[in-house]
């Protein structure tokens, strides 16, 4: 289509051309499978049509229907800043007219690499992909190559991308969407993978008393944001950290959701728990799309071109995504905006789960710094079998009264939602008031 026909000359905005979301997507079923690009945003667990954004700006979206949201889904995770932070629109402005991609070395790539070994000091060596899935297909490759060994060891709702191996009793859109594993993947592929509930060290133990030589790596979110926000028991991260020594496989941390959102690092730096390696997304980007994977520098030199593990990317280290995620991680490391993230997150929580248990309400907020998630249940979610005892419907009704009140959330029981540097204390306020009102 040409784009001065259709209209959008200057960057037009979808609204200025009235087109709405429910036109949008009809056309887009037509042209893109189930008419999105990421299972969870067809609305299928809250029901209704998806809307569709147009831009957005700090803590703010407006949609193709002329509508302002405050958003506490922040793109699933990548925006502690918020839209549209003008020195990250900066960089990447001035990256991309240097050249989109080049397909070779940047020195960009170089300066980053050590940003993020500054910020980790467990992480020696960092090697950039494109995408937090990128990132743990090429984890479980290397731990399988380091150690030698084949079998993986994750958790029951722990999501970590669409790699073939790892779909099975996974969360995030698998969970939403009432499975837990895909079509399309042979048993071949889950084979080798055993799953432990999550926070249940007993289980972690008995599988690996039985598979000691053969494991290569256990991998694990430590607070686990695909079946909705759930943090890790006190302590359990430590035995799985000496569970892992004990029988030599590797600990991996997947901190693609948890990397640089609770502080200017990893929360398995935070917590003083160190994986051999680590697998980082969303935020390192700054709202591009980019992956990467940490660790040990014995460890990562088995990555060609030193060692035998093959991994390639034609547009790793992609210079405009680099831009962005650099200035992100340095406004984060310099400002430090994560105490005021957590109060705002604290606040919202607090307001809303006294007025449950006034009310004697089935529901409550988990909420851990900047990070929250509304569970329609009143007891505390501990792994994936509390999750899914909470009230789907209840969560759907909540979802769209929240939405036609002006508030964005993800549109999933099983998801975490997020404070961002951008939101205010009337945000919070709103949202608060808007809840209160949607429980009577």
């Amino acid at each position: 289509m040409n784009r001065e026909k259709a209209g959008f000359n200057d960057f037009t905005t979808l609204n200025e051309l009235h087109m709405n979301s429910k036109e949008l997507f009809a056309r887009a079923c037509k042209v893109i499978p189930g008419g999105v690009n990421s299972p969870v945003r067809a609305f299928n667990s809250v029901g209704g049509d998806p809307v569709y954004i147009v831009k957005g700006n700090g803590s703010r979206m407006q949609t193709a229907d002329g509508v302002e949201l405050i958003d506490f889904c922040g793109s699933w995770g990548p925006l502690p800043l918020g839209h549209a932070r003008p020195e990250v629109v900066e960089a990447i402005k001035q990256a991309a007219s240097d050249g989109t991609s080049f397909g070779t070395n940047t020195p960009r790539e170089v300066e980053f690499a050590e940003l993020i070994c500054e910020l980790v000091p467990y992480i020696d060596m960092v090697r950039l992909v494109s995408s937090g899935t990128e990132a743990v297909m090429t984890a479980l490759r290397l731990a399988r190559g380091y150690t030698g060994r084949n079998k993986i060891l994750k958790f029951e709702g722990g999501y970590h991308g669409h790699t073939d191996c790892l779909l099975v009793s996974a969360g995030s859109g698998l969970l939403t969407a009432g499975i837990s594993s895909s079509a399309g993947v042979p048993d071949s592929m889950t084979a080798d993978i055993f799953v432990a509930p999550y926070n249940d060290i007993d289980a972690v133990r008995q599988i690996v008393s039985e598979n000691a030589n053969d494991l290569a790596a256990i991998i694990m979110e430590p607070v686990a944001g695909n079946m909705g926000l759930v943090p890790s028991k006190p302590g359990f991260l430590e035995e799985l950290r000496q569970i892992s020594d004990d029988c030599g496989a590797l600990l991996i941390f997947d901190e693609v959701i948890n990397g640089f959102r609770l502080g200017p690092t990893t929360y398995g730096n935070m917590c003083d728990v160190t994986p051999d390696l680590t697998t980082l997304g969303k935020i390192i980007g700054g709202g591009m799309p980019i992956g990467a994977l940490g660790g040990r520098k014995d460890i990562m030199e088995s990555l060609a071109p030193l060692g035998a593990v093959y991994q390639a990317g034609t547009l790793s280290g992609n210079p405009v995504a680099v831009a962005a995620g650099m200035t992100t991680l340095k406004i984060l490391r310099d400002e430090n905006p994560y105490p005021e993230m957590a109060r705002l997150g604290k606040k919202l929580a607090d307001s809303v789960n006294s007025h449950c248990a006034e009310k004697n309400i089935d529901m409550h907020i988990a909420q851990l710094g900047g990070v929250f998630t509304p569970f329609f249940r009143k007891e505390e979610i501990k792994n994936l079998e509390d999750a899914k005892c909470c009230d789907t419907k209840q969560h759907a009704k909540f979802f769209h009264s929240m939405l036609k009140s002006g508030i964005y959330l993800p549109p999933s029981q099983f998801e975490a939602a997020f404070v961002s540097a951008a939101h205010t204390e009337e945000d919070i306020n709103i949202f608060v008031e808007k809840t209160l009102l949607a429980l009577q």
